[in-house]
């Protein structure tokens, strides 16, 4: 077995980390455990690297190499810093969720403007509840098994736990803000949403840095249950410091008749991969999952999803694409697996990459894995660079070439902005993917 240990910024071994970090970790017993047994599985794997089949373009192990130390809990000072980088985002009218550096602010909340149906418990409470005998099940995961999930059950500090109540449809969209403050150093969290039937929620996440946070990491994961009946709408806008690394697992599962819209933005980080797991439990169940990475300089963006027809009657779409500048490199690999008797299965992918320079990079993998007979599937991909035409169109008629550019960027990554359904989440993601536009070379 050819086992690499991960190692820390100073060059002890990760174990050492754990060992360290383990005083301010939540839970004893059956948490711990789990904790020590998922650590164990992630020393002997060791950072992910090109040989495993799911991470061939992505090679933590010459890219992130180290693993950093947890940050400490935040002080008043990193609050006030985590305050300053939330208000600038300026996103309006949700009910914010605040993690700085890892563990729940209830403080930068706004947990008592919840609206009704809507609860909302740091997952640091539940892990030190003693008698909730359930609580080692928060970290556990069943769907996926890789080192990096692994690594975020045993390192996770805190997260949020969020339950809608059935039939509950609120009007404004939950927000989660995770927000670095220190650098060199990391954060492990992990949060679980549970929607019960029949209800409709708007869910949005996004990664910031604080002023002056630099190299830091992100380990996060999040769960969701989506009911049967019920519907969510799901934007990630990652936005993290240009030198920073994000390592995200999303895991979904869904319900009978439910539908779950979810869009990806990257556009922060030096290394990111935002991987998804999508289970469609129930039949009748519709989802539509969409991504754009926006890159320039030498960031590397990785979005991989997997997602599994479990049974009859549902249909998938997944549209990605990708505009990479300087020495950019975006991957893309996308499977959708149907079961035997996920039989009227429709799944469909399309995947698209503009290079705006010779040097950039585009590695596209999309996978069909069919074991049922009646299905309709497909997939595509494509890359090329800017139609020369058009470009000359536009500069012909006054438009300076920086701004020709972003009109025809704009109009190409259109396609996936425009999936989301929710008209202010929708301007979210535009304005995040506007402020990227603006700052290129």
């Amino acid at each position: 077995m050819n086992v690499a240990l991960a190692k820390s910024p100073t060059g002890q071994p990760v174990g050492e980390l754990f060992a360290a970090a383990r005083g301010r970790l939540p839970g004893t017993g059956p948490v711990a455990e789990l904790r020590q047994a998922a650590f164990d599985d992630f020393a002997r794997r060791g950072l992910p690297h090109r040989r495993i089949e799911e991470w061939k373009y992505t090679d933590l192990r010459a890219q992130l190499r180290e693993v950093a130390p947890l940050a400490p809990a935040p002080d008043q000072a990193a609050l006030t810093r985590a305050a300053k980088a939330v208000k600038s985002l300026g996103i309006e009218g949700t009910q914010k969720l605040v993690l700085v550096d890892g563990v729940f602010a209830p403080q930068l909340s706004d947990v008592a403007a919840l609206e009704a149906g809507v609860q909302v418990r740091a997952l640091r409470e539940i892990l030190e509840d003693g008698s909730n005998q359930v609580r080692a099940d928060l970290l556990r995961t069943t769907v996926a098994s890789d080192a990096m999930i692994s690594l975020n059950a045993a390192l996770a500090t805190d997260g949020v736990v969020i339950d809608v109540a059935a039939g509950v449809a609120p009007t404004k969209p939950v927000h989660i803000v995770h927000v670095a403050t220190r650098s060199a150093q990391s954060a492990a969290t992990r949060s679980l949403v549970k929607i019960e039937k029949g209800a409709r929620v708007h869910l949005v996440e996004s990664l910031v840095a604080a002023e002056g946070a630099r190299t830091y990491q992100t380990h996060d994961s999040i769960v969701i249950w989506i009911g049967d009946d019920a519907e969510l709408q799901h934007v990630r806008l990652m936005e993290d410091a240009l030198d920073a690394a994000n390592i995200t697992t999303a895991i979904f599962t869904v319900g009978a008749n439910a539908k779950l819209n979810t869009f990806n933005l990257t556009h922060g980080g030096a290394l990111s991969r935002y991987q998804g797991f999508i289970t469609l439990a129930g039949q009748g169940s519709e989802l539509s999952t969409n991504g754009v990475n926006l890159l320039g300089a030498a960031r590397h963006g990785d979005t991989t999803f997997v997602v599994d027809h479990a049974v009859p009657n549902c249909t998938s779409r997944e549209v990605f694409r990708s505009v990479l500048d300087g020495r950019a490199h975006s991957v893309f690999q996308g499977r959708i697996i149907v079961r035997p008797d996920a039989q009227k299965t429709d799944g469909k992918m399309m995947t698209r990459a503009l290079l705006l320079s010779d040097e950039a990079e585009a590695d596209n993998k999309p996978e069909l894995e069919i074991f049922a007979d009646d299905v309709t599937c497909g997939h595509g991909a494509t890359a090329g660079a800017l139609d020369e035409s058009l470009l000359f169109y536009l500069r012909a008629r006054g438009l300076p070439e920086k701004e020709a550019q972003a009109l025809l960027i704009a109009a190409f990554v259109g396609e996936a902005i425009e999936s989301i359904a929710d008209d202010n989440l929708r301007d979210f993601a535009v304005a995040a993917a506007e402020r990227w536009l603006a700052t290129r070379d």
